[in-house]
């Protein structure tokens, strides 16, 4: 497969992770959007969320989310899923996307 966070995933890039368990892996966006931005990615290659049929899948992500956030003290953040090409995904496996810090907060 040539997904650049299935690669990811697999330590092909030794990229760090910020918060890892068996469900989801989270790393540093390489074109951050904020001053934190943060992916979530599932270890398992799912192409965006209308493919997603794993409920508990879904949890994993979320509860990623919050023990991320916890961990590096982040208390407000935002999060993000573009799901297909037209709302901006660009890369098609899923991931939710922390963006924290000042210039992330605006509503929209």
């Amino acid at each position: 497969m040539d997904c650049i966070f299935c690669k990811i995933i697999n330590g092909d890039f030794n990229t760090e992770f910020v918060y890892e368990n068996d469900y989801v892996a989270v790393f540093k966006d390489i074109n951050p959007k904020a001053p934190v931005h943060l992916l979530v990615v599932p270890k398992v290659h799912v192409e965006s969320l209308n493919e997603l049929e794993d409920k508990n899948l879904l949890g994993e992500l979320l509860y990623a989310v919050k023990e991320t956030t916890k961990k590096i003290g982040l208390k407000s953040y935002k999060t993000l899923i573009n799901t297909g090409k037209e709302a901006g995904q660009e890369v098609f496996h899923l991931h939710v996307h922390i963006l924290g810090g000042e210039a992330a907060l605006p509503t929209v």
